[in-house]
């Protein structure tokens, strides 16, 4: 990986959202749908996470070029393209696989998640519920959950929870996006 291409881990609830949003944000160049967080030792299965059984989240692992979008940006984007204010759900998605969780690769990333929460707390009602831990394995999550939202746009789920979402990102971070 060069040197100016970094990863950020994050979970929002269901995978299938964080990784459309991310999809379009300018200088992501990959969005990858996985699990994380668990305390169950191997690589876990779908249906594994959705027992809640496991302890793991559905994340999404992005590689972006640092030198187009800066990490503190990607966490604003993730803070405000879901609500970080719920525990353990997202809509109608509930359960610890669900929760709001930022991953951090080094003590940097940690710093800086630590100030965008706390810069971001205001902009909410409710507090803030993310939590922040760092990143122990990352396990990809089977081929169909990836580009899940572009392979199934026609999906009731897509239309009614993800194409929202697509379009909150777009009123709010116009100036992210790839053209």
């Amino acid at each position: 990986m060069s040197k100016d291409l970094k990863l950020a881990t994050v979970g929002g609830g269901c995978f299938w959202c964080t990784e459309a949003v991310f999809q379009e944000v300018k200088g992501v160049q990959e969005v990858v749908s996985g699990y994380s967080g668990g305390n169950v030792p191997g690589h876990p299965t779908y249906r594994e996470i959705c027992s809640g059984l496991t302890g793991h989240a559905e994340v999404i692992q992005i590689t972006y070029d640092a030198n187009i979008i800066s990490y503190e940006d990607i966490l604003v984007i993730f803070m405000t393209t879901h609500d970080p204010t719920t525990l353990n759900r997202q809509g109608a998605d509930v359960g610890t696989q669900y929760r709001s969780v930022i991953y951090y690769h080094d003590e940097i990333q940690k710093e800086i998640a630590e100030t965008v929460l706390s810069k971001l707390a205001s902009y909410f009602d409710n507090p803030i519920v993310t939590e922040i831990s760092p990143l122990d394995v990352f396990y990809e999550a089977e081929k169909e959950h990836q580009d899940f939202y572009k392979n199934n746009q026609d999906y009731g789920y897509c239309n009614f929870v993800i194409t929202p979402k697509l379009t909150k990102l777009r009123q709010l971070h116009a100036d992210k996006l790839k053209s």
